[in-house]
């Protein structure tokens, strides 16, 4: 007996769908395209039907691909449902809030719900990796309940305000104004900036780049799309161009190459909590927002930073 396609194949066969591009629709689902191929072939045999129809330049869909496709969508989103009243029933018996952090982030969270259990009682976290180009979408399809990360934050997203931190310029050490003690907006006009994943949201790329200047310089970018703050560094460290960070990601990632140096003239960036604007929060995150809304307060956030206790750990 033929095995049923697993709910996994029919979300690839969407995205392949949307892109009708085999290494299009790859790239955005982080795998590789090999990979999606064998998983869209193994999804026609379990259905005995072929579902796209393959050629060297594009990919399109057979007539039976077009049937089935609103039902692979419904059946992709039962299992969304299903999964989300499932995980709110189970956090909603445990008190549990699934948190979703950048990988380096986690020491620092840690000393901040350390430091509010010493007064106040706090839920139950299960902390979990996310990249700051999709966070956003963990939240949305409910992998995690909320995210501490920065602002701005993509559409369907609510925050809570949480801290700030001047912003950055992480550039070679070998350009003339690495041995600068500071520099204006102004006078990195002309240098490149590190390019940005397709996936990140505008308003949040727009906003990282200082695009556009105040003076109306459009801001030139590199075709490197780095996934991570820290291949961005390395870039940067190899010539490549400069990207804007938080002020505590000097001392997060001191990497042989660049220099961190204060912008005058660049707005602050904010740490936030984020969370789903679509799905009514749990009574865990509920509580876990009032705690940090009454008695987290922005200077809680300013004072590890000042004390240097970001040594290993991302900001919020």
């Amino acid at each position: 007996m033929t095995a049923d396609p697993s709910a996994h194949q029919l979300r690839l066969l969407l995205v392949l769908a949307e892109e009708l591009h085999f290494g299009r629709a790859a790239k955005r689902l982080y795998i590789s395209q090999p990979a999606l191929s064998r998983q869209i072939r193994s999804l026609e045999e379990h259905l005995g039907v072929a579902l796209v129809e393959r050629s060297t330049r594009r990919v399109e869909l057979t007539p039976a691909g077009e049937v089935l496709l609103p039902r692979a969508r419904a059946v992709v989103d039962a299992f969304g449902s299903l999964r989300e009243a499932a995980e709110a029933e189970a956090h909603s018996r445990t008190g549990r809030v699934v948190l979703g952090s950048y990988t380096s982030a986690l020491p620092s969270l840690r000393i901040l719900m350390d430091q509010l259990r010493e007064r106040h009682p706090v839920p139950d976290i299960e902390w979990r990796e996310v990249g700051h180009v999709d966070y956003g979408s963990a939240l949305l399809d409910g992998r995690i309940d909320a995210a501490i990360c920065y602002g701005p934050a993509p559409e369907g997203i609510h925050t809570l305000r949480l801290g700030t931190e001047a912003r950055y310029v992480c550039l070679p050490d070998t350009h003339p104004l690495a041995d600068r003690e500071a520099v204006s907006l102004a006078e990195l006009a002309d240098l490149p900036v590190i390019g940005f994943s397709p996936h990140v949201d505008p308003e949040a790329r727009a906003f990282w780049a200082a695009d556009p200047r105040p003076c109306g310089t459009p801001v030139r970018y590199t075709d490197h799309a780095p996934t991570t703050l820290e291949s961005c560094v390395t870039h940067v460290s190899m010539g490549h161009g400069i990207r804007f960070v938080p002020e505590s990601y000097r001392h997060v990632m001191p990497r042989p190459g660049v220099r961190y140096l204060p912008v005058t003239g660049l707005s602050p960036c904010i740490g936030v909590l984020a969370w789903s604007a679509t799905r009514p929060p749990a009574p865990a995150l509920r509580s876990l927002q009032r705690l940090l809304r009454d008695h987290a307060r922005p200077t809680d956030l300013d004072t590890l930073i000042a004390n240097n206790r970001w040594s290993n750990a991302a900001p919020l």
